[in-house]
C-alpha cells in the first residue's frame, strides 16, 4: 500500500462536510461539462445533499479524507433488479481532486462502496464512465470487469 493510500480515510458523509463536499461536487460536474451556463441548478445540489442525510432515501455518499481535508467523494444508490432478489448497487458519481489522482483515492472510494454494498446484501456494484475518461478507465479496468454494455439515454421533456 502506498503512503498516500495509507493516509486516506473513507467514511460516510456528514452534515458538516457540505463546505468541502461542494467544490468536489462542482469539480465532478465541471468534468462532465456542467459548469457556467450549463451548471446544475442549485436546487438539484440542495436536494441531492438532503437525500444523503435522509434515512428514507436509497442514495448515499462517502468521502475520502486526507490530512483533515476532503480529497474525493462518491455517491451510490441501491435499486431492485429483475434478475436477482438481492439489491443492486449503482456507483453514480466518483471524483478525486486532480492534484491527488493516482494516489489510490479512487480505488479506496470504490472499495468503500463495495463494502457498503456487501453489508447491504447487494449482488453487485456497477458504474459507468464516459469513453474519453482514460484516466478513470485505467483504474476501473484494474478493479472491475467491463461487460461491454453501451448506455442509451432518452430524456423526458419537462424534466
Amino acid at each position: 500500500m502506498s503512503r498516500s493510500q495509507a493516509s486516506v480515510v473513507v467514511r460516510a458523509i456528514r452534515q458538516e462536510d457540505f463546505a468541502e463536499w461542494k467544490p468536489l461536487w462542482d469539480g465532478y460536474n465541471a468534468f462532465y461539462g456542467r459548469e457556467g451556463a450549463t451548471a446544475l441548478p442549485s436546487g438539484i445540489t440542495q436536494v441531492t445533499w438532503q437525500r444523503f442525510h435522509d434515512p428514507g432515501e436509497p442514495v448515499f455518499a462517502l468521502v475520502a479524507e486526507a490530512d483533515g481535508k476532503l480529497v474525493g467523494m462518491t455517491h451510490y444508490l441501491f435499486h431492485r433488479s429483475t434478475t436477482r432478489v438481492e439489491p443492486t448497487c449503482y456507483l453514480r458519481d466518483l471524483f478525486t481532486l486532480e492534484a491527488k489522482r493516482g494516489g489510490g483515492i479512487g480505488r479506496a472510494l470504490i472499495d468503500g462502496v463495495c463494502r457498503a454494498a456487501k453489508d447491504a446484501g447487494a449482488y453487485e456494484v456497477y458504474w459507468q464512465t464516459h469513453e474519453h475518461n482514460a484516466t478513470a478507465r485505467r483504474l476501473y479496468d484494474a478493479v472491475a470487469e467491463n461487460e461491454g454494455f453501451i448506455v442509451y439515454s432518452r430524456y423526458m421533456s419537462g424534466s
